[in-house]
């Protein structure tokens, strides 16, 4: 995930504001979820035991889920639009189909922050490990979903309607 990011911001990264805004944020939430993924086990008596985060790494990871999606949905995609009309430009039937590709993403990111927003240290999350990854596939579709937006983005703000 963070090399694909590094990609794209080295390939559009300073042509736009809003796309370096959203790279950005991206980059913040892929580093939430390694923080997450990247945990080491710990040894009892002899056997590996998968260690869990805390109930406040969750949380903020979830937050950071849910902050993204909201972002994307409520500011970027705002900002864009308002780029669009001040230059004329009228979203393509390629840019509307991704961007429903992307929001069909949302509902299994909600569903995981939904089932883990709220744990306490108590929990036993048997299934926490699966969860993240397929939280980290759902992820990895919408980040090359978003790149394909952002590529249509950039080539719709860098040539003037009507050139």
């Amino acid at each position: 995930m963070l090399n694909k990011l590094k990609q794209t911001q080295a390939q559009f990264g300073g042509s736009s504001d809003v796309i370096d805004h959203w790279l950005d944020t991206r980059q913040n939430l892929i580093v939430e979820y390694w923080k997450l993924a990247t945990l080491k086990p710990t040894h009892h008596k002899k056997t590996a035991l998968a260690k869990l985060p805390s109930p406040q790494e969750l949380q903020n990871f979830c937050q950071h889920v849910v902050d993204y999606i909201s972002e994307g949905h409520f500011k970027i995609y705002d900002m864009v639009m308002d780029s669009w009309q001040s230059t004329g430009f009228s979203p393509t039937e390629e840019i509307n189909q991704t961007y429903f590709k992307i929001v069909e993403t949302t509902e299994p990111l909600l569903n995981y922050t939904d089932k883990y927003a709220d744990v306490d240290a108590e929990d036993e999350l048997e299934d926490f490990d699966a969860d993240l990854s397929q939280i980290g596939e759902v992820l990895e579709e919408r980040f090359e979903l978003e790149d394909e937006l952002i590529q249509m983005i950039a080539e719709s703000l860098a040539i003037p309607p009507g050139a």
